[in-house]
């Protein structure tokens, strides 16, 4: 391959402008050029391209988001859509694509792949660490020690008012910041969308908390972990056991900021091995990290299959918190 493409797609995450300058650096050093692909899919329905060199991701590293921007595009859904976009692409000369995002932007490059026969390989960029075949995705350490950050802030006020305060952080589908945060922030109660927690068990474990002499608890809530998310939860726990509370939405504040260390260093892997192995001829999988190693997963697995979430944390959380 003479020439490559480079796309960030789906929500933003930390360490998509480290994944970036990965690509763009590894494929100088071996004769490749880059084309930048603004805006994900619907930019290349636009031909929104932007040869890249490496001085064009200098001072990027540190940076949150992408520099490439992300978007949304209805009309890649439809055939015509990819249809428009594949003829973009070749009118570029692009010969294949390094796709760096989540769930939507890999089922996006699985039907650019059947279609159009585009070489495309994934880098996993999700703050939501969902995807099967890597131990991590980009942003997820980032942000976990964002949410983790404004739990203990808020711990201080819980404390000082005694109150219990519900804390929604993301995860739609997977539990996984939720789980992560909960453990290192001391929770109480880690409400999961893969393990239901009700209002009953949250109203008995404040109970019991309050029984042992606690004052305040924190009770972290994965936002798709219960119907109506935190605010629902706590209301319909305090119609059992009476207490004073409060709801705090991180929201989108776990998308934004400096990438941790961690994540610079999984981006900066991840990024270079899916330009040598797209360069090297294959296309259909995703680059991740197991164990310490990359590793290659076709597509399709890291989509469909669910990546489950440690259940021997989750039973520490619970002994802990005690």
């Amino acid at each position: 391959m003479k020439r490559i493409g480079v796309m960030t797609s789906g929500g933003d995450a930390p360490g998509m402008n480290a994944a970036l300058r990965a690509v763009v650096r590894w494929a100088a050093a071996n004769e490749v050029e880059v084309v930048g692909i603004r805006r994900g899919y619907a930019g290349m329905i636009e031909g929104e391209f932007v040869p890249l060199a490496p001085r064009d991701v200098a001072n990027i590293i540190q940076r949150g988001g992408t520099i490439l921007r992300t978007a949304r595009s209805k009309a890649f859904l439809e055939p015509e859509g990819r249809a428009e976009a594949a003829r973009r692409l070749a009118e570029a000369k692009i010969d294949g694509l390094v796709a760096i995002g989540g769930d939507g932007t890999f089922r996006g490059a699985i039907k650019m792949t059947q279609e159009h026969r585009i070489p495309i390989v994934g880098v996993p960029g999700t703050i939501d660490n969902d995807l099967y075949g890597t131990d991590f995705t980009i942003g997820f350490d980032t942000a976990v020690n964002t949410a983790l950050d404004a739990i203990d802030r808020i711990r201080d006020t819980a404390a000082s008012h005694e109150r219990v305060f519900f804390i929604e952080v993301m995860g739609r589908h997977a539990g996984f910041i939720a789980l992560d945060v909960g453990l290192a922030g001391g929770a109480e109660v880690i409400a999961l969308p893969e393990i239901p927690t009700g209002p009953e068990e949250i109203a008995e474990q404040i109970r019991l908390s309050e029984a042992k002499g606690k004052h305040s608890s924190i009770i972290v809530v994965a936002e798709g972990a219960y119907p109506g998310g935190a605010d629902t939860l706590m209301k319909a726990a305090q119609q059992i056991h009476p207490f004073e509370g409060r709801v705090t939405v991180l929201g989108h504040i776990q998308r934004g900021g400096s990438p941790t260390a961690r994540d610079r260093v999984l981006a900066s892997r991840l990024g270079a091995a899916a330009a040598e192995t797209l360069v090297s001829g294959s296309s259909g999988v995703m680059l991740g990290e197991v164990e310490g190693e990359i590793a290659l997963t076709p597509l399709a697995e890291a989509v469909e299959r669910r990546k489950p979430i440690d259940r021997s944390v989750y039973d520490l959380a619970t002994v802990l918190a005690e």
